[in-house]
């Protein structure tokens, strides 16, 4: 489950790669506030080791400090460096305590399939909760499904309060059967088949 965490933000003067890179050299994560009904976009900076901790403790909820005013935001994306390695910025959208928002949350694999090839059709999903409840993940149950077995949104067990953002019948994951190689006869056989004839 997941848990919010505070970030002491400031705001960014200028924005482009280069004042970014400024910024990620001085130990500060760019990031933006989406704007909404409640409020104009915002381009922030903040501690990069700060928010670090925050992933690594789950967090999804956030107040975000900037001078001194308070937004409840989630992040609603990361743009990762070419390697997939770091993070070069954040993209947060603003919500409301206690009232739903829709999130994209990764799906895991568990268990073994009893025949075939499992193919992953999706590995996010959207749902729809408070963010205070939003999960760290969700669990889909592969185990002992056979060929020509079809995973979809509505077979997930979801957690309590939580709710699929997507359409009921959206395909996650199919087990095809395994292609095999007919096996072609060597030149021997074939030249032996043609000296019979």
């Amino acid at each position: 489950m997941s848990s919010s965490a505070k970030l002491a933000c400031g705001v960014r003067e200028t924005v482009g790669s280069r004042s970014s890179r400024k910024l990620r050299a001085q130990g500060r994560m760019p990031a933006t506030l989406q704007a909404s009904p409640d409020g104009e976009h915002m381009n922030i900076h903040m501690d990069a080791a700060e928010f670090g901790a925050t992933r690594r403790a789950h967090a999804h909820l956030y107040d975000l400090d900037v001078d001194g005013t308070l937004h409840a935001a989630v992040i609603r994306e990361l743009q990762w460096d070419s390697m997939g390695d770091v993070i070069n910025n954040v993209e947060f959208k603003r919500v409301v305590r206690g009232v739903a928002t829709e999130s994209e949350v990764e799906l895991i694999f568990v268990g073994n399939v009893a025949a075939g090839v499992l193919t992953h059709n999706v590995t996010h999903i959207a749902i729809s909760c408070i963010p205070s409840i939003i999960p760290d993940s969700i669990e889909v149950s592969v185990a002992g499904l056979e060929e020509g077995a079809h995973v979809k949104a509505s077979d997930l067990v979801l957690p309590e309060g939580v709710a699929l953002a997507v359409d009921a019948d959206l395909e996650i994951a199919v087990v095809s059967a395994i292609k095999t190689q007919m096996e072609q006869p060597s030149e021997g056989e074939e030249g032996e088949e043609g000296a019979d004839a």
